[in-house]
């Protein structure tokens, strides 16, 4: 198992746009709005390295994690090198605490126990992780799990949808957004 660390705190109140689940496709009004983050973070299932390379948050810093769809046979073969360079669990600080990203399919098969990833990832402020398209925030003990739902056109079970986070040293805030289905 891959497992990137970085640790690039930024000073005072940082904004992280939060996706999941794109399956190739990145609804563009969740492009825009990561535009409007300091950073962004795909929890996997990603599908494309050119949804990557459509997250433009200000700082330009993305992290990104495998998940179960994220394997060679279901990635342009072009793209392998991009698809082999991205770790299973990633974690990086913030003002107030770190954050660790995992896609979740190793927790509980369909639906990822939030016991099961505090468990995992004890030190944490924050666990994210994606896999079930279902928006999700538990923030009642800590570590906080949240799941953004999915950001493409598959399974956005009511349209695609995104978390932001705002970190500061005293707090952190996470607001939910849903966009309506393009149907």
């Amino acid at each position: 198992m891959k497992t990137a660390i970085a640790d690039n705190s930024l000073a005072q109140s940082t904004t992280v746009a939060i996706i999941s689940d794109t399956h190739t496709v990145l609804d563009p009004r969740i492009a825009k709005a990561i535009r409007r983050a300091d950073i962004a973070i795909h929890a996997g299932d990603i599908g494309d390295a050119n949804v990557l390379s459509a997250m433009h948050p200000k700082t330009g810093r993305v992290i990104a994690v495998a998940g179960n769809n994220d394997h060679p046979i279901f990635w342009p073969v072009e793209q392998t090198e991009v698809l082999e360079s991205m770790p299973e669990i990633a974690q990086f600080e913030l003002p107030g605490g770190s954050v660790v990203i995992e896609h979740g399919h190793r927790h509980e098969s369909d639906t990822p126990g939030h016991k099961s990833l505090r468990k995992a990832h004890p030190d944490a402020k924050l666990v994210v992780y994606g896999h079930t398209h279902h928006q999700v925030i538990d923030d009642m003990s800590t570590p906080w799990v949240v799941n953004p739902g999915a950001a493409g056109a598959t399974r956005t079970h009511g349209g695609p949808s995104y978390l932001l986070l705002t970190a500061s040293e005293k707090d952190w805030h996470i607001e939910s957004f849903r966009f309506n289905d393009c149907s």
